[in-house]
């Protein structure tokens, strides 16, 4: 297998029209669902040049360990270690040691489409766009041709977001915006939107291209799961994500609005009207999650510096 993937990859680079693409899989508490999407890439026609694991998880059973540790003694993935989760800084981590022009970020627990390297390769070889989001399918979702944007949509388009599980962006253009914003910890909810609202101030256009399609498969454990539920934690694992984003953004409408009202919307659901218990813990995770956004905000960003980067640039 590994012999093959080599292959694809010296054909792919002999046109030098052809940007190269460097995958990026940042991981924390996944198993046998990160070796099936790694399976999955390395399957691909047309596969990564490379493939970066930034991984966050403290240790593994020793199949999983010895087989991550075998694929990266073979070339065809690189297998980085970090000691502390954090999904910003892992992104960090994967944008400046990639050597692709073009960082193509997965999620750690998809199926991905036969095309997905050959879709985002082609969207930016068209060069309509440095930022490119792929088409995300939900468990038990389909393509849809509907009129109102979702990920799941079937119809190229503008748009003003991404998901963060599948997109690509040139190398460069990511680092010149200062990468993720490390503010945005824990569960990091509504970073892509951040990142999107600066790249959107920049002067930067977003691509929305269905054709790179994967499929999320949402594995119950790991990843964000650790944190728990938004619904039935105290924890602001989620909110305070959502109160900094309100914060720093520039142009989301009425965001003054949005950030005053969340505590009441956040309770105003269905599930709090069946379990009406559950509301004083919501508002605690909202209210603790707003305090905490705004001595983040007040900190100010954490975003790459150009002293981390001028070399990599070159």
């Amino acid at each position: 297998m590994i012999d093959m993937v080599s292959m694809k990859r010296t054909n792919l680079k002999e046109d030098s029209r052809i940007h190269s693409i460097s995958a990026v899989i940042p991981t924390y508490g996944r198993e046998q669902v990160l070796l099936e999407t790694i399976h999955h890439l390395l399957n691909l026609h047309e596969c990564p040049d490379e493939i970066l694991i930034i991984d966050q998880t403290a240790d593994y059973v020793p199949a999983i360990r010895e087989q991550l540790q075998a694929w990266h003694d073979a070339g065809a993935i690189r297998w980085l270690r970090l000691p502390v989760p954090s999904i910003t800084h892992a992104m960090n981590v994967g944008l400046l040691e990639a050597s692709g022009d073009v960082v193509l970020f997965l999620d750690d627990d998809i199926i991905t489409a036969p095309g997905l390297i050959t879709a985002h390769r082609n969207a930016h070889v068209a060069d309509e766009s440095r930022i490119i989001a792929g088409q995300v399918l939900q468990p038990g979702e389909e393509p849809s041709s509907d009129d109102v944007f979702s990920f799941r949509s079937t119809r190229k388009q503008w748009v003003e977001e991404l998901m963060g599980g599948n997109f690509s962006v040139h190398r460069k253009t990511a680092l010149r915006l200062g990468g993720f914003d490390e503010n945005f910890v824990q569960v990091a909810y509504r970073f892509e939107a951040e990142f999107c609202d600066r790249a959107r101030l920049a002067g930067e256009k977003i691509l929305f291209e269905p054709a790179a399609s994967i499929r999320h498969l949402k594995a119950a454990s790991g990843g964000t799961r650790s944190f728990g539920h938004h619904l039935r934690t105290a924890r602001p694992g989620h909110s305070v994500g959502a109160y900094y984003f309100l914060l720093r953004a520039r142009l989301v409408r009425n965001r003054w609005q949005q950030l005053f009202l969340r505590p009441f919307r956040a309770i105003s659901t269905r599930h709090h009207l069946r379990r009406p218990w559950w509301i004083p813990v919501t508002l605690l995770a909202e209210l603790t999650g707003m305090a905490w956004a705004v001595r983040l905000y007040h900190s100010g960003p954490r975003l790459l510096r150009p002293n981390m980067f001028q070399d990599k640039l070159c």
